[in-house]
């Protein structure tokens, strides 16, 4: 059987515990409370827990950091999650390259589509990405994926117009 939980802090009651978790936002920390609440009721560190719906260890955890940091440190923390693969500079690169357009010489391409841009980045940034990487960086820059209709890189507009003029109408 695990030893008894010591609660340190006591500016709060159980009553008081239970108010906060009911005004609470967060699902995890209302049940952390709750918990919290039953241990200074008396309840075993095994009944708390399982009433909390968590394991003796975690609601032990959950105790020792309420005693460090009080009731904020029962908030659940979004993790940081991956670092990002380009930095704001080359992200801001990564703009301009998208709204000046590829040279059809160059990319052999004349429009950038995400797997277009995911072989750019590699060879400027020496960054492998996911095309949805790509797809998500253009959302995040406020760009979109569709592009207009491309045209043929030595149409002739005076001939379009010559046409237009001789054309008879439908």
């Amino acid at each position: 059987m695990g030893a008894a939980i010591k609660i340190s802090r006591t500016e709060f009651t159980p009553t008081q515990l239970r108010a906060i978790a009911a005004r609470s936002a967060d699902a995890g920390q209302t049940r952390r409370l709750l918990a919290i609440a039953l241990v200074l009721e008396g309840a075993s560190r095994a009944e708390a827990a399982h009433k909390a719906g968590m394991d003796r260890q975690t609601l032990r955890d959950w105790v020792l950091r309420f005693n460090e940091s009080g009731i904020d440190a029962l908030i659940t923390r979004k993790p940081p999650g991956p670092k990002t693969k380009l930095t704001p500079e080359q992200m801001e690169e990564l703009r301009r390259i998208v709204l000046k357009g590829p040279d059809p010489k160059v990319h052999k391409v004349i429009r950038w589509r995400c797997v277009d841009l995911r072989a750019e980045v590699a060879r400027r940034f020496s960054v492998t990405v996911d095309e949805f990487t790509i797809g998500r960086w253009l959302r995040k820059m406020r760009l979109t994926r569709l592009q207009p209709r491309p045209y043929h890189p030595r149409r002739d507009a005076v001939a379009q117009e010559a046409f237009k003029k001789t054309s008879v109408p439908a």
